[in-house]
């Protein structure tokens, strides 16, 4: 239960960045790129203040660092970039469509299979993200979006996998979000990412760093270890769905009955995916 709760509130902070960004963002008080350098400049400030205040210190020459800082840029700078030509729904499916199918493979490949039940429970969580997030009426999608947007995924996979192997989850990622941010500044400046940002825009950017990027990511390293990959993978497709339902309940959009059979397919996809891995 105890894992279960932490998982959750994993997901549930994943979710409150992409609400937070949405705020920002659509709402005319940041860019994308100004958005993603606040986001990973407040993570590594709250990161890197708390395991000082711990008496720790930031393992930023660890051989970790290339796998967990790297990846952790790519997903941010892939992220921020395709959406300025990727619908918020499409670019979320295919986002966390990579993310599953990337972890999937590299646990096959490392002699893991994920069983039958977990690969039907995978495919009916992703089922129902698609039958909610894909786009109605002719769907335009961009190659560079998109190409970008799977970049950001196999980024994010390969940060979950390099979770869990991180001895210290708190000192991991404040090391991985200190180096990803010259990184991850200096590439969106190149890529010719803006910078207009409010005051509004930058409360909202400093929450979503420190909050719920920072900890956040902090306990999914923390909860990695306890996960098979395969689990790992399908219990994020959930995020979207909390990110729709949070919308409705923080920033008054619709609930329809797309939404809710979509949420259904996917909470139930992911508990079949899930039981099989707790009972054995």
């Amino acid at each position: 239960m105890r894992l279960f709760l932490l998982t959750a509130l994993t997901m549930c902070a994943f979710a409150a960045n992409s609400i937070l960004n949405r705020m920002a963002v659509e709402g005319g008080d940041s860019d994308p790129a100004g958005f993603a350098v606040m986001r990973v400049l407040a993570g590594a400030l709250m990161l890197a203040v708390l395991v000082l205040i711990r008496g720790g210190s930031l393992p930023l020459r660890s051989p970790r660092r290339f796998i967990g800082a790297g990846a952790l840029s790519l997903y941010m700078i892939g992220f921020s970039i395709a959406y300025l030509t990727l619908d918020a729904g499409l670019g979320a499916l295919i986002l966390f469509g990579v993310v599953q199918i990337t972890m999937f493979v590299a646990t096959a490949v490392t002699g893991n299979s994920p069983t039958r039940q977990q690969l039907l429970g995978a495919a009916i969580a992703l089922g129902g993200l698609a039958y909610v997030l894909w786009p109605s009426g002719t769907v335009r999608v961009d190659p560079v979006g998109a190409a970008l947007m799977c970049a950001a995924g196999i980024g994010w996979a390969a940060y979950s996998l390099a979770g869990r192997s991180e001895p210290n989850a708190l000192a991991g990622t404040a090391a991985n979000f200190v180096i990803a941010l010259p990184v991850t500044a200096g590439a969106l400046l190149l890529l010719g990412g803006g910078w207009q940002m409010t005051g509004t825009g930058l409360l909202l950017s400093a929450i979503s760093g420190a909050v719920t990027s920072g900890l956040g990511y902090a306990l999914w390293y923390r909860v990695l270890p306890q996960l098979a990959p395969t689990v790992a993978a399908v219990v994020q497709l959930s995020v979207p769905v909390i990110a729709i339902l949070g919308g409705v309940l923080l920033l008054s959009e619709t609930a329809e009955a797309r939404l809710l059979i979509g949420a259904a397919l996917v909470l139930g996809g992911i508990a079949l995916a899930v039981l099989r891995r707790q009972r054995g």
